[in-house]
């Protein structure tokens, strides 16, 4: 879910050029090996095309800074505005988010020259020496944007999946599983009490991580590394989609509505289990972590091995401090990867998947949203959705720190999202 608004900038304007410029090239670059067909059509009503993604990051520039802050600044085309506005009711009436994909025109060509004219606008305007409000605003575009190339590809692997054809969006690479899986997981103590967490003013972050604040933890223990497959196929083997004792009352009718018997992708066949990757069908890697599971399936698991989701308190408090090297976007491996061998600190806090938390995303101390259109995205969504912290295979590694939210209802299963367990001392 894209998240609105940030509570301080701290790049000069140099910086900020450099940064709109390199993101607004991986946005393009994501794209490359698609076609027109592939960038249009939408296959649910939660995913958008990728040309729409395209057109939305140009739009949010226009609208939010060009508009108000060029002077003399044409607008690409008025009907854009109605077409690519996402959820943002002060702007005014947009089409359907189920209907996206009915946008056959523009073409993406089209939506090429869009983003084209808006960066001519965004040069100007940066030549002009853009007030510290204005540097804030683009700063925030440029994370905005970021957001929605990790939708982009979550949104492209859905895709490709419902294609009979199921292609690769990467090149394919080997298909294997592994022999092993990673071994039993080990349990870090944390001793709890009163501990702070937020975002602490300094550098970028969206308003929902701060204001910092003081929290209670009790003694709890957190697992040194996420859930595998191997652990969930042994989930699956001893009935635990069959259960109704593990689940929650929603969650079990959820499972039994749709039918729900393994992870998003996966499938059965002759030879093992195999799951849709971005690099096309693979066997599934049992050493690997377990992803595309909702949060009712991970508390379901949890359940089932006696423990628990941890809060976003007790992960963000053990994660500070920790180096935030992971297996991100950059990486070009584009799943999840198994761990490496035991060790004494916690393993796999970033990247690889989103890490479900047992917390409801709400507004924390003396939250406010900010006036303005900015202020829409995280305030009217603190219902209905719980955190997920840590970042992904898909989620670029400049866009994450120990204090990101991100948020989805509860059976969302086509994020990169999986499961670290925890339990009470």
């Amino acid at each position: 879910m894209e998240t609105a608004h940030n509570i301080r900038s701290v790049l000069q304007p140099s910086a900020v050029e450099a940064f709109y410029g390199s993101v607004r090239q991986s946005s393009q670059r994501l794209c490359e090996s698609l076609s027109d067909a592939d960038a249009t059509v939408q296959s649910m009503p939660d995913a958008s095309p990728a040309k729409w993604h395209l057109a939305h990051t140009s739009w949010f520039f226009e609208t939010m800074v060009l508009g108000p802050h060029l002077p003399g600044y044409r607008v690409f085309d008025d009907s854009y505005n109605f077409l690519f506005n996402s959820y943002y009711e002060t702007i005014g009436a947009r089409h359907p988010r189920p209907k996206r994909g009915m946008i056959t025109r523009p073409s993406l060509e089209v939506i090429s020259a869009y983003r084209a004219h808006v960066d001519a606008g965004v040069e100007r305007l940066l030549d002009r020496m853009p007030s510290a409000g204005v540097v804030e605003l683009l700063e925030l575009g440029c994370h905005h944007e970021q957001q929605h190339q990790e939708l982009l590809l979550t949104d492209i692997l859905h895709l490709f999946s419902q294609n009979p054809t199921q292609p690769a969006y990467k090149d394919p690479s080997p298909s294997r599983a592994e022999a092993n899986a990673s071994g039993q997981a080990g349990y870090k103590p944390f001793v709890g009490g009163v501990v702070e967490i937020g975002h602490d003013g300094e550098g970028f972050a969206f308003d929902c991580e701060g204001p910092r604040h003081r929290v209670f933890l009790e003694p709890f223990q957190l697992a040194d590394r996420l859930v595998t497959n191997q652990e969930w196929l042994e989930f699956i083997s001893d009935g635990g989609y069959l259960d109704a004792r593990l689940w929650l009352s929603e969650g079990w009718a959820k499972t039994r509505a749709e039918g729900w018997s393994m992870p998003l992708y996966w499938e059965k066949r002759d030879d093992g289990f195999w799951t849709m990757t971005l690099r096309g069908p693979r066997m599934v890697d049992l050493a690997a972590p377990v992803v595309h599971v909702g949060y009712f399936e991970a508390d379901a698991f949890a359940t089932w091995a006696g423990r628990r989701l941890p809060t976003e308190a007790e992960w963000e408090h053990a994660a500070q401090g920790l180096s935030q090297e992971g297996n991100f976007a950059d990486s070009g491996h584009l799943q999840p990867r198994p761990t490496s061998s035991s060790s004494d600190s916690l393993r796999q806090m970033f990247g690889d998947v989103w890490e479900w938390t047992r917390s409801a995303f709400s507004p924390y101390p003396r939250f406010r949203a900010v006036e303005g259109a900015v202020g829409e995205y995280n305030g009217k969504f603190m219902s209905g959705q719980f955190v997920l912290r840590g970042g992904s295979c898909v989620t670029p590694p400049s866009h994450i720190r120990p204090t990101y939210r991100n948020f989805f209802p509860p059976d969302a299963r086509w994020q990169f999202s999986g499961v670290r367990l925890a339990e009470d001392m």
